[in-house]
């Protein structure tokens, strides 16, 4: 099912057992950010990007290898070199993803970005190889298509049931959506548009081990389909203000069942009821300073490849 209707979406969804697949990652890829700077194609639709003048490629390079020691302790975590000439590769689930689910091969994604300067990262042989001569998955290349689908940016995937969330914009069309959908072999796919302004799902959604969802209405064109997303998880789907989405608090990721991990600065944004709420969903929030990194108008998510 790919649908625009949610009530189609949630009537069908609420008969899907969480059997489709893992709700975590197994490892994680992250891609250094070697060469950080302001990338003028990316910054034409990404308003949280700051000006050239407040990127400080030192820290940036400092947190994010502290990221990569603080997920380390958690599962394996791989990270590749960045390049100059790429400078908003270390967000890399925009542009490789994966998918493993019952009675399917495991196989790895390669995304269709929307600016050249991103594209080029869909070029990495290095990556590529790492996926299909070492971990043996088989590769479905979307780059060479014209529709943009960014992935894991553009689709909030609930893993344990096969559910996808494609919010729309110029990152991802509806094209792009349908052959995510297939490409990630989902159950259901709902389609929305994003608020004016939004440029990626995973700034605005978090679906946490299956079991909870960080929604933010602001993000969404319609804040019915916000309220939709945030009710089908019941008690855990929790409703974040506009605030803590600039903080990037959507821009979380559950990488073992009961920890959520997200930015300290996000953290720092968060309500006492919003912290409550992830209590109540059985979460404990770890976070890492990357200030310097959503310079880049990206967070903690967008740094964070999962190996499924």
């Amino acid at each position: 099912m790919i649908t625009r209707d949610p009530h189609a979406f949630f009537e069908h969804a609420r008969d899907l057992t969480p059997d489709f697949g893992s709700a975590i990652a197994r490892a994680a890829f992250l891609v250094a950010p070697d060469g950080f700077a302001r990338a003028e194609q990316s910054a034409g639709d990404n308003r949280y990007m700051a000006q050239a003048q407040a990127f400080d490629a030192g820290r940036a390079g400092a947190q994010h290898r502290a990221l990569h020691q603080a997920l380390s302790q958690v599962l394996p975590t791989v990270c590749f070199a960045g390049d100059p000439e790429t400078p908003d590769a270390l967000f890399p689930n925009n542009v490789f993803a994966t998918a493993r689910s019952a009675g399917a091969a495991p196989r790895y994604l390669v995304g269709r970005m929307r600016h050249p300067v991103r594209q080029r990262e869909a070029a990495r042989s290095d990556i590529r190889r790492f996926f299909e001569d070492v971990l043996g998955y088989e590769e479905v290349d979307l780059s060479q298509q014209p529709h943009p689908c960014e992935l894991t940016g553009a689709m909030v995937i609930d893993r344990s049931r096969g559910l996808g969330y494609a919010g729309l914009s110029e990152r991802c069309d509806e094209r792009g959506a349908a052959l995510m959908h297939r490409a990630f072999g989902l159950r259901a796919t709902l389609l929305f548009d994003l608020a004016q302004g939004e440029y990626h799902t995973n700034v605005v959604l978090a679906v946490l081990a299956g079991r909870a969802a960080l929604v933010s209405p602001a993000g969404f064109a319609d804040p019915a389909v916000a309220a939709a997303i945030a009710g089908f998880y019941g008690s855990r789907g929790i409703v974040l203000d506009a605030a803590e989405q600039a903080a990037f608090a959507a821009n979380a990721i559950a990488l073992s069942t009961y920890t959520l991990w997200m930015s300290a600065g996000a953290s720092r944004a968060l309500r006492d009821e919003t912290r409550q709420a992830l209590a109540s969903a059985g979460f404990a929030v770890a976070t890492v300073e990357l200030d310097a990194i959503e310079a880049a108008g990206g967070s903690l998510r967008c740094c964070v490849g999962e190996v499924f």
